[in-house]
């Protein structure tokens, strides 16, 4: 058994190994004259507008990671859709247990109001959230 330690402890220093050799060899052979054309922005042969930075609302980032999260693990429910009669009543009870943790965190997200895209209610809205539909709620 311990001999497989030792197999994965060398495979492991072999990979590290590999990767660091590839940086090393990247450092060594790229080309060191960095001018201010090369560090510009590159938007497909048209010249740039404004800075390179720009900032986005997070709630693109939330509404990926609860989609991914809920995509994934539909996935597992597929094997167990295809053995589910061979295994018998504890995988249901399995799944069923693996559903209700979806479940809860659903509800969670939910009422938590991360599933609303726009979540600020702006009583008096100014610039560009002046011909928002809430501010037209809000003033009917």
């Amino acid at each position: 058994m311990q001999e497989h330690y030792g197999i994965a402890l060398a495979f492991g220093a072999v990979a590290f190994g590999l990767m660091y050799c590839g940086f090393i060899i990247q450092k060594l052979i790229s080309p060191k004259n960095k001018t201010n054309l090369k560090m510009d922005t590159y938007e497909c042969g048209e010249e740039p507008e404004g800075e390179g930075w720009l900032q986005f609302n997070i709630r693109f980032y939330v509404i990926a990671l609860i989609f991914i999260i809920f995509d994934v693990e539909v996935v597992f429910l597929f094997p167990w859709a295809v053995v589910f009669k061979d295994m018998g009543f504890l995988t249901f009870v399995e799944v069923f247990v693996f559903m209700l943790v979806l479940l809860v965190g659903l509800a969670y997200v939910w009422v938590k109001g991360d599933l609303e895209w726009v979540k600020m209610k702006l009583k008096y809205g100014t610039g560009r959230y002046s011909a928002s539909r809430l501010h037209e709620a809000e003033t009917k």
